[in-house]
């Protein structure tokens, strides 16, 4: 794909959702850093709901550290694997407690030596709640920047870093969101909706199945 295709589903993307944002519930970086882990291999709706009922009782590190393993898994036992869930929570609020001033970092080796935060989920935070530059690959993004041929890779790393390559510029802060709403919404992984997609003409997945 070249750089003027790129940048027109770019410019449309943006044209349609100018400030594109994240499904989870926040309101600081603590509970996007929390929503965010709760939501590994759960979706957004689900995580909302348990942190609807956990956020009014306990949003900061000291109030969910004090409720314990039992007690937050009491209000997230609706998500996948909650137990596991509970006890990197629980252990990453001592941590940001005990070295961080109950502040999350804003620097990716702080956020990945917390429990239960990988490389995407650090990029999540580093990207929703500081503002930089990063670019969180999950299903959604790998399966679009692949089938339209935005940024193909063999794996999660490979689409990351050839994104914040290709992406233009003036796009890249909000090239997350807009990639994965579309995944979400749009090219959904069994039937992509190509007849009600922005970018369906622009697509090498489209123009690749037209051709067979």
């Amino acid at each position: 794909m070249n750089a003027a295709k790129r940048l027109e589903i770019f410019r449309r993307l943006h044209e349609d959702n100018p400030e594109p944002k994240t499904e989870l519930a926040y309101s600081t970086p603590f509970e996007l850093l929390v929503a965010v882990t709760l939501s590994a291999q759960a979706t957004d709706v689900s995580v909302n709901k348990a942190t609807a009922k956990l956020f009014p009782v306990a949003n900061t590190p000291e109030a969910i550290h004090a409720l314990g393993v039992e007690g937050l898994s009491e209000y997230i036992k609706t998500i996948g694997l909650y137990n596991s869930k509970a006890k990197n929570v629980i252990e990453a609020c001592r941590i940001l407690i005990e070295k961080h001033g109950s502040q999350v970092p804003d620097n990716r080796e702080d956020l990945e030596a917390l429990p239960g935060v990988g490389r995407k989920t650090a990029n999540v935070v580093l990207n929703t709640a500081f503002r930089q530059l990063a670019m969180a690959v999950d299903t959604h993004i790998f399966r679009v920047s692949n089938r339209t041929g935005i940024a193909p890779g063999k794996n999660v790393l490979e689409v990351e870093k050839k994104l914040l390559k290709f992406v233009p510029k003036d796009y890249l802060l909000d090239a997350h969101h807009w990639l994965i709403l579309h995944g979400r919404y749009v090219c959904t992984a069994r039937k992509p909706r190509c007849g009600a997609c922005r970018i369906e003409d622009l697509c090498e997945y489209k123009a690749k199945t037209s051709d067979d």
